[in-house]
């Protein structure tokens, strides 16, 4: 094993760093992981350029990343489940006490939950990283390390679209044709939907979203009223969506989303925009289009898996771009300037495989 864990750091907005840091010790039901994939998310990107995101604000060096995967090669002393050399995808959030969300099975909305790269708990971003072992997940033979790394967004999509009620036969509507986009459109569709709308401002996005399996890609155009693109969205699709997922957090487009739904439907909010908007709540009222709102995810791992190691979904075409970590800063500006999809740093310097 390496003496060296570099990490990738952040110290203050716009202050990004390659550093070594020690190799942790896991503790008791921990398990020490030599990182292999991790994935560059928005939020990574939001805490490099602006410090903070809502409430969470860096005030300590942090570890960026939480979409990840890597090689167990330590166990704690109360580990059962896990050995040395298995294969495991990383899921970010880990309650760190048995409350009333705990028992309920809605972990996610504990008020004490540990998040990797969330102010003040460190990522993954780094050649080694220590995790709860709970939380570790073994991946089978057939999956690679990057899909392990997918299934943090993937978990989003799944999540969305089971608060969402998508099932056999559903119409959705889904807001933007980002990451978590795409792969809200990827599960709705094994879900069983029958048709998707996504729509979004980048015609480039929209190509992508069609490849993947959207039926109606729906460009969104400078000045257009949510009104109007409501009502594109019902000529598309001969009605209204039973389920709309809005991805984008933007105004205009919740607007738009509370339109479309047809009465007696769900919009699912995942996207996250200003703290106050605007929205046309009569509308909802009075045709009972119930509003729901998304944090992460929880209990979804093992559906992810499933549907990877079945191929039920495909989320490799979603990788558009590899660095070694070394590169981490070029990574970063990569997914600044939206090149792509989904940006995959490679930890591992023996191993810069998919």
């Amino acid at each position: 094993m390496d003496k060296e864990n570099l990490s990738v750091v952040l110290h203050s907005p716009g202050d990004l760093r390659l550093e070594h840091r020690p190799i942790p010790e896991p503790g008791t039901n921990e398990v020490l992981l030599q990182m292999h994939s991790v994935g560059i998310c928005g939020s990574d990107v939001h805490y490099w350029q602006h410090g903070r995101i809502g409430s969470y604000e860096v005030k300590k060096p942090m570890v960026l990343g939480h979409e990840a995967a890597g090689r167990v090669i330590k166990v704690g002393s109360g580990v059962k489940h896990l050995q040395p050399g298995d294969r495991v995808a990383i899921e970010p959030g880990v309650p760190r006490e048995m409350d009333e969300f705990f028992k309920t099975g809605r972990y996610n909305l504990s008020p004490t939950i540990f998040f990797c790269a969330t102010p003040p708990d460190d990522g993954n971003l780094s050649r080694y990283y220590k995790h709860s072992a709970n939380f570790c997940y073994k991946l089978p033979d057939s999956v690679t390390f990057e899909e392990g790394a997918l299934i943090e967004p993937l978990s989003v999509g799944i999540y969305a679209c089971r608060r969402a009620q998508v099932t056999l036969g559903s119409t959705v509507l889904i807001c933007g044709a980002g990451p978590i986009g795409l792969v809200s459109l990827l599960v709705a569709k094994a879900m069983g939907a029958s048709q998707v709308v996504i729509s979004d401002l980048i015609a480039e996005r929209l190509a992508v979203a069609k490849e993947l399996g959207a039926d109606f890609p729906l460009q969104v155009k400078r000045g257009e009223t949510p009104e109007e693109l409501a009502k594109k969205v019902e000529q598309h699709l001969g009605s209204q969506p039973h389920a709309t997922i809005e991805c984008t957090g933007v105004e205009s487009s919740i607007q738009t989303a509370i339109y479309a739904t047809r009465p007696g439907g769900v919009l699912v909010l995942v996207g996250l925009g200003s703290e106050m908007v605007t929205i046309p709540l009569l509308s909802a009222a009075v045709r009972e289009v119930d509003i729901r709102g998304v944090f992460r995810y929880c209990n979804t791992w093992p559906m992810a898996i499933a549907m990877l190691a079945s191929k039920q979904v495909n989320v490799k075409p979603l990788v558009t771009h590899r660095f070694p970590l070394e590169q981490a800063m070029q990574a970063f500006e990569t997914t600044r300037q939206g090149l792509g999809v989904k940006v995959m740093l490679k930890c591992d310097p023996n191993d810069q495989n998919p």
